[in-house]
């Protein structure tokens, strides 16, 4: 009667923890295309004045992979504010950081997240559209320039294999028993799962822990604007006019 969507969150349906959300499923509104944009101008806040603020982490999974590897060379790009693609895009195409353009970047950002993902030479070549071979040497160069990325994988294997489990920073366990099965696939499988798991687990610990702390802030400070979203690294804020600066 309110005109009002609740979401339905599931707390144990994804293996790494994160939040679901089903009738609707309002974490998965399409942005890119002309339909999606459309989609999202249905949500309105319920103030007049008001507006639907979003806060989100940036990069939480690259941020995270800098701290638990502690490779230098990502670090100091964080450290000294250089974006992360670029620097990159410069180390693995040998370009300077200048003269890297969007397609570069783009090309960079999808090596990135691969990485972390365990993505494989055959995956990365049909991302980006190039030959396995292509993609086996930008893997490569990618873990020549971040030496300590890919040790912190392989220690992650290891762990799983030895303990059966992964495990987040805050001690979230995700049990792995495809890592040691005689299936190729399937321990393939088992070992991306292993890389990824306690970064994808730990940026859930974190968005959970600022879920709390930042409803528990807007309670102590008496204000009207609330919480009323959480789409994996993002918190969605239905914001009070005079409270959108606070």
């Amino acid at each position: 009667e309110n005109n009002i969507i609740h979401t339905v969150f599931h707390q144990t349906i994804t293996t790494t923890g994160r939040l679901s959300s089903t009738e609707p499923n309002l974490q998965n509104i399409p942005i890119r295309d002309d339909e999606g944009k459309l989609l999202r101008r249905a949500f309105v806040p319920k103030n007049d004045g008001g507006s639907i603020m979003s806060a989100d982490y940036s990069q939480i999974e690259l941020r995270l992979v800098t701290h638990f590897s502690g490779d230098e060379n990502l670090t100091q790009a964080y450290k000294n504010n250089i974006d992360i693609h670029t620097k990159t895009a410069s180390d693995i195409f040998a370009t300077p950081i200048d003269k890297v353009d969007s397609n570069l970047r783009r090309m960079a950002k999808a090596v990135n997240f691969g990485i972390i993902y365990g993505i494989s030479e055959h995956g990365l070549a049909e991302n980006l559209n190039i030959s396995r071979r292509e993609a086996r040497e930008f893997i490569d160069r990618y873990f020549a320039t971040y030496p300590q990325v890919s040790l912190y994988m392989n220690q992650n294997v290891k762990f799983a294999r030895e303990n059966g489990y992964s495990i987040s920073i805050l001690g979230r366990r995700r049990r792995i028993d495809e890592i040691n099965s005689s299936n190729f696939m399937l321990r393939n499988f088992g070992e991306r799962a292993a890389m990824n798991m306690p970064l994808q687990a730990t940026a859930s610990d974190i968005i959970k822990m600022a879920m709390i702390n930042v409803d528990r802030e807007l309670i102590k400070r008496n204000l009207e604007s609330k919480i009323v979203l959480q789409v994996h690294d993002e918190l969605l804020i239905e914001a009070k006019e005079d409270e959108i600066e606070t």
